[in-house]
């Protein structure tokens, strides 16, 4: 490949994707770097909260850009920004991934949409727990295409036009999805609820017997 003479090095950070993607596609290799410190850390984060651990997330990052780097030369404009390009090679190799080791699609999701505020009393924290916990499983229960909209939207923080880029999907079909995903998680998250009240309803009544009978 070829490298950037130094004195072209600080003009050549300074282009937008195309510019650097139209250099990188002759094989020049500082133009290929750029794009790879400008994506990387956001390919890894898609990629972590997919697959739940950070050894696997860096071996499927690397080779996300190695994949890039590959088939740069055949890249071809469509309309659609070179992020989306990257996604949907991380989104490919991670299916391959789950389905080449059985996993489950574990999403630390928590991390994003809940986490651990600073000076928060453990009262709080111990109030706030089972509701997490029984949110956290709803989620892990949906689909992986909607697992993927909301890692999209709150890890990465898309607009429904990019998720859209990314999924392949029109900005409407991704606003009706994640609307839908909105209802499922509220409709399971009830049903876990009453669950649970019910559960706790008859230990009280069983409870209850027992003060009788003693």
């Amino acid at each position: 490949m070829k490298v950037a003479p130094s004195g072209e090095v600080s003009k050549v950070t300074q282009l937008s994707d195309d510019a650097v993607l139209s250099r990188a596609a002759q094989g020049d290799q500082e133009a290929f770097g750029l794009l790879y410190e400008r994506y990387v850390e956001r390919i890894f984060n898609y990629i972590y909260y997919r697959t739940g651990n950070t050894y696997d997330a860096e071996d499927l990052t690397a080779r996300v850009f190695y994949r890039a780097m590959r088939h740069i030369g055949n890249y071809h404009d469509r309309g659609l920004p070179l992020s989306a390009w990257l996604y949907r090679i991380a989104h490919n190799l991670v299916a391959n991934w789950h389905r080449d080791n059985s996993r489950r699609k574990e999403i630390p999701l928590d991390e994003v949409i809940f986490g651990y505020h600073e000076g928060d009393h453990p009262e709080y924290e111990l109030l706030q727990l089972e509701e997490r916990e029984r949110l956290l499983r709803v989620i892990r229960d949906l689909p992986p295409e909607r697992q993927q909209l909301l890692i999209l939207k709150f890890v990465e923080h898309m607009s429904n036009a990019e998720i859209g880029q990314v999924m392949g999907r029109t900005e409407g079909a991704i606003k009706s999805l994640y609307h839908r995903t909105l209802l499922t998680m509220r409709d399971e998250f009830e049903t876990s609820l009453s669950k649970v009240q019910l559960l706790d309803e008859g230990e009280d009544s069983q409870a209850a017997e027992n003060d009788i009978t003693a």
